[in-house]
């Protein structure tokens, strides 16, 4: 019995151990997209800033650890102006 509930807790913690470094991989990768947006997309060129509301959320959603919904809108919108995404770890 013993060995049992220790082998379960050892799985919990190791799955939890992997969805923290998943979530930190996912944290990094979309501030890499953020940064390449604001870069080269996030303005006209002209000094003046017109912004692309879901963009905006999407950078927002990136820093407030909300990946899974930022991720897909900054990726479209980089591959859309054809860029080439950065490596995903």
């Amino acid at each position: 019995m013993r060995a049992k509930l220790s082998l379960a807790i050892g799985l919990c913690l190791s799955l939890t151990a992997e969805a923290q470094a998943q979530a930190k991989d996912d944290m990094t990768y979309c501030a890499e997209l953020s940064a390449l947006y604001r870069r080269y997309l996030g303005n006209t060129g002209e000094g003046r800033t017109f912004p692309d509301v879901s963009a905006a959320n999407a950078i927002s959603d990136c820093e407030r650890g909300n990946t899974a919904a930022g991720i897909p809108v900054l990726e479209k919108k980089l591959r859309d102006a054809r860029f080439t995404l950065p490596k995903r770890s």
